[in-house]
């Protein structure tokens, strides 16, 4: 316990000081204290900011991550898009290229008709001459010849049938309409027959084409004199290599036309030697003839363009024949039958019949424009 005089002892300025100290330490801490609630208030304030900028950067990379993906898809769109018109121009540059081919083709072929029109031009133009008379007989324009072309063709006939070509077509169309037809062949027999129309598979045009024979000339405007005298000179002369000629296969004296067909061994002889259209060839030791060569044609049919099924007006096919005799009385008798009127029958041109097991066939021929004949 301390006495009063203790305290007396303690100096009061000393205490003064030290209180001075003190204030102005707390004051000094104060102000520590206000700058740290300063800085705390800026930590606070730019964390604040640091999260607004935060969530302003999540929101503007989720927006360009959409705009992205939006871009994105709008590419791969834009890139399919330009992919299928890439395989297009590509169809298309194809398709342009097979037009060309064709177009080539075409113009290829073009030219290759050309030449040969060309050629035949040139054929016609090089035609062996032929002198004509005028005799003052005159003809109508519609007298003039056509070409006319005839057909053949096999018919396979069946067992147990029978054809019957009439001399008018009326009593064939007759029979058709009929169609059965009863046959008596003596006593109680009988047979019971069908009739049926006869068609023909026939062509409806035909294409012969002609070109000029690459070893053959036509030599014409000859002297008359011996036919094999004529053709050794003429063999004579176009053997040489220096006429252009080349080995002679054959001479062949045309009749009709007094002209002799030059045939050589070899090709392409004959164009070199139709270059030159007059040929001088000696005929004997003094005098020589000048006679004309030209290209020799040759020429064939391309076949049938289309066929057409045609109905025979005056044939009729007579099935369901039975084999009871012989064949060639059977065929008496049916003959006799579709003779008679009665059966409505008529003259008959031809009949042919085809027992049962057998195989027979029957040639057709076409009907010329002047004749009612089949």
């Amino acid at each position: 316990v301390c006495s009063l005089q203790d305290f007396s002892l303690v100096d009061s300025q000393l205490s003064d000081d030290t209180l001075g100290e003190v204030q102005n330490l707390i004051s000094n801490q104060k102000k520590i204290y206000d700058l740290l609630l300063e800085e705390q208030k800026d930590l606070i304030h730019s964390r604040d900011d640091r999260r607004e900028m935060t969530k302003q950067f999540k929101r503007r990379t989720e927006k360009m991550t959409l705009d992205f993906q939006k871009d994105e898809l709008s590419y791969r769109d834009q890139l399919t898009q330009e992919k299928a018109k890439v395989d297009q121009l590509k169809q298309e540059e194809g398709d342009l290229m097979r037009q060309i081919r064709q177009v080539q083709a075409a113009i290829k072929e073009e030219g290759v008709q050309n030449d040969y029109l060309r050629e035949q031009a040139d054929v016609i133009k090089a035609m062996p001459d032929k002198k004509l008379v005028f005799r003052g007989a005159t003809a109508e324009a519609d007298d003039w010849e056509m070409f006319e072309m005839r057909s053949e063709v096999i018919y396979p006939m069946e067992g147990g049938t029978a054809l019957i070509t009439f001399e008018e077509e009326d009593v064939a169309q007759n029979i058709l309409d009929m169609k059965t037809h009863h046959v008596d062949l003596g006593g109680d027999c009988r047979i019971t027959v069908e009739s049926r129309a006869v068609e023909l598979m026939l062509p409806s045009a035909a294409e012969i084409n002609s070109s000029v024979c690459p070893n053959r000339i036509l030599v014409s405007n000859l002297p008359k004199m011996d036919e094999e005298t004529l053709k050794n000179k003429l063999e004579i002369h176009f053997s040489k290599s220096k006429h252009k000629g080349g080995e002679v296969d054959e001479c062949e004296y045309l009749p009709d036309s007094g002209a002799v067909v030059v045939t050589f061994v070899e090709d392409n002889i004959a164009k070199g030697l139709t270059e030159c259209e007059f040929h001088d060839v000696r005929m004997d030791k003094k005098t020589s003839h000048r006679v004309k060569v030209t290209p020799f044609l040759s020429g064939g049919g391309e076949g049938g363009r289309g066929t057409r099924m045609t109905a025979c007006p005056r044939t009729v096919l007579l099935t369901g024949i039975p084999h009871v005799m012989d064949r060639e009385t059977l065929q008496d008798l049916l003959e006799i039958h579709f003779q008679k009127d009665g059966n409505g029958g008529g003259e008959i041109e031809a009949m042919l019949y085809n027992p049962l097991g057998q195989s027979t066939s029957a040639v057709f021929r076409s009907v010329s424009p002047d004749s009612q004949r089949e």
